[in-house]
């Protein structure tokens, strides 16, 4: 597994921030699991340009992070939810205002970069 050689910086609140929800899914987890999609199948199907290596790998982040729980029902099939907890929970206004900020400004990011 490869390691960072480059300490953590938890002296600045950003830094702690980013290490906890920067990801590229993540935000748009911690949002879809606040909205009722708690699946792992759910999410996949939510989220298609990620694959689902990288969601369960971002979801274990999270649940390390105490963000979201994983709850394992004793069931056949096997089946898994998530949830978000009390941090996860908090986490809400903060995902909610960049969803805002990243939604007033998509017409001039297209526009910079394209439609792509």
């Amino acid at each position: 597994m490869y390691e960072k050689k480059i300490p953590k910086d938890f002296s600045c609140g950003i830094s702690i921030t980013f290490e906890i929800i920067g990801g590229k899914w993540k935000p748009c987890l911690i949002d879809s699991i606040s909205r009722g999609i708690r699946r792992p199948a759910e999410l996949a199907k939510k989220h298609p340009l990620a694959s689902k290596r990288v969601l369960n790998l971002q979801l274990k982040e999270l649940e390390a992070y105490g963000v979201v729980k994983k709850v394992i029902y004793p069931v056949l099939p096997p089946k898994v939810e998530y949830f978000l907890t009390e941090v996860g929970e908090s986490l809400l206004p903060l995902v909610n205002m960049m969803e805002n900020w990243g939604s007033d400004l998509s017409s001039k990011y297209k526009i910079i970069v394209g439609n792509d």
